[in-house]
């Protein structure tokens, strides 16, 4: 039998994408003319970037627990999990009381409340390198408080920061980085390698205010930091008087006391973000304590930290229902590994089919690569192949499944087995079926 070119079979999977995509469109026509109205009062009909993608997004239109239904009705299972923010799923009966009791009792109060001491209290308390934390509206604002705070304490001006890191809206640093980017002095480190990230580390140390990682980038493929880099990374900081910032905006969902407590690695600061609102805005920046207490406004040339909804009543009610009622530490560890669980099976079936796949992440926050692994950094994840993606995604969304236009999936605690077996066996049928397209190179 003779072998077709690789060429021939790419073109037979982007005319196979090309036809998905026009399902999608017949399948969704309300989304289409939805979207056609917003594009006359927002560029390009969005507001968030990272909910785009081709010909146009659906319109959702309402959600419950695990389930959302966009506006021409179709029901699906929501594995985008609002890039982490969605962990609570879309309507918790404990959350909802919270919030609607704190707007009973009225709102914009132009004070502290009860709720944020609440909040502060607990998550000084699960998280290892909180020795104190103050709040912001987005782990963006968390993660730029913590950037000029280590600024100002140190008194230097450059932060280190990694290839493939995301940090939020003015911290993006995937492919070179973003024209937006908050414009400070940046020192580009090879992400999990730690000779080059060590050299540079001892290159620019007497200007170097502070290094910024997560522990597993989460918008750059779910790749873990190797544990010994990360160690590296304590060591060389505290030699030289360098703040670490663990951004674990994303990453704190993955145990009880965040990544750092599972490496046992505890950085100067952290940041915080997304679910710990309980499904509102929320953000936080903390750690030890004599960097914090700059802010504390009893001392004499403390920093003044502004924000009108730093304690909005509405997200530490919620808030604090949510990591005190619903998402306990002890909760948070068999959620966890209900998500290590998926990931094996979904790895299973693509070897099972013979496919170039590697499923990353850890605990509840999934990843598929249409390549093979090891994955180590966003140089190993551009091998993958976007037409093998946007095949998977829009397959997959025929099917009820919803996943991110990146191919993850964030699990969210209302997940019955049954969704993630309905999940998995809507994975094997769509693999069954693409085995010819998604084999090409």
């Amino acid at each position: 039998m003779a072998t077709i070119p690789n060429r021939a079979l790419q073109a037979d999977l982007e005319q196979a994408v090309n036809e998905a995509i026009r399902g999608f469109a017949d399948a969704n026509p309300r989304s289409r003319v939805e979207d056609e109205k917003a594009a006359a009062s927002m560029p390009g009909g969005n507001t968030r970037t990272v909910l785009f993608y081709n010909p146009f997004p659906l319109t959702i239109a309402r959600g419950e627990e695990q389930f959302v239904w966009d506006i021409d009705d179709h029901k699906y299972t929501d594995f985008v999990g609002e890039f982490g923010a969605g962990l609570f799923g879309k309507s918790n009966p404990l959350i909802r009381e919270a919030i609607v009791k704190a707007v009973g009792d009225g709102t914009v109060l132009g004070g502290p409340n009860r709720y944020e001491r609440l909040l502060s209290a607990e998550l000084v308390k699960r998280f290892p390198a909180l020795d104190l934390v103050r709040f912001t509206n987005s782990g963006t604002e968390a993660n730029l408080m913590a950037v000029v705070t280590a600024r100002a304490v140190t008194g230097r001006s450059k932060v280190m920061v990694f290839e493939g890191g995301y940090h939020g809206g003015v911290f993006i640093f995937g492919h070179g980085g973003s024209p937006i980017n908050a414009p400070f002095d940046y020192v580009m480190a090879p992400f999990n390698d730690t000779e080059g990230t060590l050299r540079l580390i001892e290159q620019h140390a007497a200007d170097l205010a502070c290094v910024v990682i997560e522990p597993m980038q989460a918008a750059g493929g779910c790749i873990q930091a190797d544990p010994e880099m990360l160690r590296a990374l304590r060591a060389a900081t505290e030699k030289h008087g360098i703040i670490l910032i663990f951004d674990e905006v994303v990453t704190s969902r993955l145990s009880g006391g965040g990544l750092h407590k599972i490496l046992g690695i505890t950085p100067d600061m952290i940041t915080l973000g997304k679910y710990i609102g309980g499904g509102t805005t929320f953000g936080a920046f903390g750690g030890r304590a004599d960097i914090m207490n700059r802010y504390n406004p009893r001392l004499a040339g403390a920093f003044a930290h502004a924000g009108t909804f730093n304690n909005n009543v509405m997200t530490h009610a919620a808030g604090a229902t949510a990591m005190t009622q619903v998402y306990t530490p002890e909760v948070a560890e068999s959620f966890n590994a209900r998500g290590d669980a998926l990931r094996g099976r979904l790895q299973d079936v693509a070897a099972r089919h013979s496919l170039p796949m590697t499923v990353t992440g850890m605990g509840s926050i999934v990843a598929l690569h249409t390549c093979t692994g090891p994955l180590n950094n966003e140089h190993d994840v551009d091998r993958r192949n976007p037409w093998k993606d946007k095949l998977i995604f829009f397959d997959m969304l025929a099917r009820g499944q919803r996943i991110t236009n990146r191919n993850t999936m964030l699990l969210c605690l209302p997940m019955t087995d049954g969704d993630l077996d309905t999940f998995v066996a809507a994975f094997d049928e769509v693999l069954g079926e693409r085995a010819h397209l998604l084999a090409a190179d």
